[in-house]
């Protein structure tokens, strides 16, 4: 006969509790689910029975929170998971949960780094360094990251956005030294994402010189 013998708070999550049966530890979960199971202290129980029915109610309980966490903003893979770890949740059930959501389209990095890359003001006002440094901060994989880049962000296009804000700051520049010009149109260039190829270019349309280095 198997008899839950202690049903335990765990210390670091009071939400928590570690189950035992014939007092040795069997499992630890949610209070939620210990009362939507109506596990008690001196129940007799079957033991893989109640693991079963555990793991499920964790299970849904997870996915739940998943939608929860989808609803408010998309996430990526990885992201999600450290959400979900973050929420008490094993390795096995948030693997379980990733693979739902991934089965009906809820989670793809790929479609989130496209949308992301075509977002107007990712690809209207930032280059290709700042839009990849944006998409590393997703935790989306590096090789995601790159076939996206190469797909949908176009040198020629990257360039003219470029040059139009290298205009627009040039305008503003009231400087009459060409050094600290070329300076201040490329730190502001670089912040934006341009790399360095594209910046000197832009600067030498804007300004107007030919071979002289700054």
């Amino acid at each position: 006969m198997n008899k839950v013998t202690k049903i335990e708070q765990q210390k670091n999550n009071k939400e928590r509790v570690n189950i035992y049966i014939n007092n040795e530890f069997f499992i630890g979960t949610s209070k939620e689910i210990v009362f939507n199971l109506k596990i008690k202290k001196d129940s007799t129980v079957d033991k893989d029975k109640l693991k079963d029915l555990i793991e499920e109610e964790t299970f849904f309980k997870a996915k739940n929170k998943a939608y929860q966490i989808l609803n408010m903003a998309m996430q990526s893979e990885s992201i999600l998971r450290d959400k979900l770890l973050k929420k008490g949740y094993e390795d096995y059930i948030i693997d379980r949960v990733i693979t739902h959501l991934k089965k009906y389209s809820f989670i793809n990095d790929e479609e989130m780094a496209r949308s992301i890359t075509r977002d107007k003001k990712n690809i209207k006002k930032y280059g290709k360094k700042r839009i990849r440094y944006n998409l590393k901060n997703k935790k989306i994989d590096k090789q995601i990251i790159d076939r996206v880049l190469n797909e949908e962000v176009d040198s020629e296009d990257e360039f003219e956005n470029a040059l139009y804000f290298a205009k627009k700051k040039y305008r503003k520049i009231k400087d009459t030294d060409k050094r600290k010009i070329y300076q201040k149109l490329a730190r502001y260039l670089a912040y934006r994402g341009f790399d360095y190829n594209i910046i000197k270019k832009a600067i030498k349309e804007v300004m107007g010189y030919e071979n002289e280095e700054y």
